[in-house]
């Protein structure tokens, strides 16, 4: 009898510690998804798959409640057993790419989380023990802890509805501080930044280009939430700074308009409108109708500066103070005459007044020269020569994982990694094909298209087979399209490979393809661990 009363506290103790790996796993998947109830559970639908180990449990939990007087301590091993193998596998599916981020809203979400849990186990221990005594207790409390490891993927959802009156009320005076600290600094001019694709490497581009002349503060790396624009004024603001690049993403109607109302756009710049979050925008319209957000809340006389190569960017009607920009359109700012050197590119610049200008920069690819063309267009309209903007072009570094060149020896990395999309991932092959020697594309596909996914990935495999040696594609699932897009337009089936994970697909482009000449590996798009 002692001796299952000590399994059962030791059964108790390994359960607790599964139920933390699973609330974490699960917290890690929610702050990836945005902290959204319904984005998460749409993830939970769509990968159930990813905990069905889980339900291995439910046996466990029938033996503990319905047999749990007659269950001897060799049995109990087994079960013990069992919830070993499923802390086990919760543990490994916490080695993610990208770790969890201890926010303060993520500790707040833990701490509820963990209430939660240790509640239910307190009031099941004390109930059971007040009315049948310990040894009922022990049991009542391991099925508890079974059944909570098994629901541990929804807790993090009821958590986060019960802190939304808290996450409401303190991001309201975070918001309401920031809008105090711009409004302390009436003569900022706020230069928004939106557009389905582009809009953070533009950001950085016209960070580098205006600060030649001006004290720019901008939003960092892929800030472009409201809290992540509230946190840049908090913590970044200064009584000297006299522009604030702000960078607005969105994956709902609204969410632009949103950032708008804190900020207050002076100018804006619409990079793009594509087919993008078509998860939950649903419609091209409505993409265009949220980018387009920016337009209308700017001031009177604010200037609109649009990608003139997007033709969705162009159908949007109404009475904005437009400067295109493109390489394509040869409407107010263009870029022609563009050449992939060793070293670069070089292009030249002409203005809407008929002015020109010849650039080299130390970035590839005609995306980079249409968002580096975006932020000379701006820059330009603040007062800065196109002479003047020579040098800051020619020192541009390359956004981190967007076409990001990186040497190794025997072959080249070409890194765009980071949120591939279909019109950027069409470029990024097209940038691939101008490199003489081996070719190589490595992806895994792109997300939230919706029900285009198929479609798109398919006009992808199409690209791709005009443009690469090898195709390695990482998970045949959500690959297929592709596959079958690049087989279909011709591609060689011998040298188109199949890979689960990313490391495996790389290590077969650096040591298993043995055909002469450097080899460009571009890897393009690296989904996050929540896909």
């Amino acid at each position: 009898m002692i001796l299952l009363t000590i399994i059962q506290i030791c059964f108790i103790v390994l359960g607790c510690v599964t139920i933390w790996y699973g609330m974490r796993y699960n917290i890690h998947m929610f702050q990836q998804n945005s902290y959204k109830n319904r984005v998460q559970i749409k993830w939970l639908r769509e990968n159930f798959s990813r905990q069905r180990f889980l339900l291995i449990d439910i046996l466990p939990l029938l033996l503990v409640s319905f047999l749990g007087a007659y269950i001897s301590a060799m049995i109990f091993v087994v079960l013990f057993s069992t919830l070993v193998a499923t802390g086990y596998a919760l543990l490994k599916k916490n080695n993610t790419k990208k770790k969890l981020v201890f926010t303060k809203r993520v500790k707040r979400l833990i701490a509820c989380d963990l209430f939660l849990n240790i509640a239910v186990l307190a009031a099941v221990g004390i109930f059971t023990g007040r009315a049948a005594g310990l040894n009922t207790a022990l049991r009542a409390v391991s099925a508890a802890i079974i059944l909570l490891t098994i629901l541990q993927p929804l807790v993090p959802v009821l958590a986060n509805v019960i802190m939304k009156p808290v996450e409401k009320h303190i991001n309201n005076s975070f918001i309401n501080e920031a809008k105090r600290m711009l409004a302390q600094n009436p003569g900022i001019k706020v230069i928004g930044v939106t557009g389905s694709y582009g809009k953070t490497s533009l950001k950085f581009f016209l960070k580098e280009l205006l600060s030649e002349k001006f004290n720019v503060l901008a939003t960092p790396e892929s800030f472009n939430t409201p809290m992540g624009v509230v946190r840049t004024i908090r913590e970044g603001l200064k009584p000297t700074h006299e522009i604030f690049i702000c960078e607005m993403g969105a994956r709902n109607v609204g969410d632009i308009k949103e950032i708008c109302d804190i900020v207050n756009p002076s100018h804006g710049v619409i990079t793009s409108v594509g087919p993008q979050h078509l998860e939950s925008f649903k419609t091209i319209d409505n993409v265009r109708k949220t980018k387009f957000e920016l337009a209308r809340a700017l001031p009177p006389g604010g200037k609109l500066f649009i990608n003139g190569d997007s033709p969705e960017a162009r159908k949007e009607e109404g009475d904005f103070n437009r400067i295109y920009y493109g390489v394509d359109s040869k409407d107010g700012y263009y870029a022609k005459d563009i050449r992939l050197t060793s070293l670069g590119t070089d292009f030249t610049v002409v203005t809407p007044d008929g002015e020109t200008e010849e650039f080299h920069m130390r970035l590839i690819g005609s995306v980079n020269v249409l968002n580096v063309l975006g932020a000379i267009a701006v820059a330009h309209s603040f007062g800065t020569g196109l002479s003047e903007l020579k040098v800051p072009v020619r020192r541009l570094l390359p956004v981190s994982h967007r076409l990001e060149l990186r040497e190794n020896g025997l072959y080249t990395i070409i890194d765009d990694a980071y949120n591939s999309n279909p019109v950027g991932s069409k470029a990024a092959v097209e940038t691939l094909k101008q490199f003489e020697g081996v070719r190589i594309l490595i992806t895994p596909g792109m997300v939230e298209l919706g029900e285009r996914e198929d479609e798109l990935h398919y006009k992808f495999g199409t690209y791709a087979s005009d443009c690469c040696d090898y195709i390695l594609l990482v998970n045949r699932y959500r690959t297929k399209e592709i596959k079958r897009g690049a087989l279909e337009s011709g591609f060689p089936e011998d040298r188109l490979f199949e890979f689960d994970k990313f490391t495996e697909a790389m290590d077969f482009a650096c040591t298993k393809i043995k055909d002469e000449g450097h080899r460009f590996i571009l890897l393009e798009n690296d989904l996050p661990d929540n896909y």
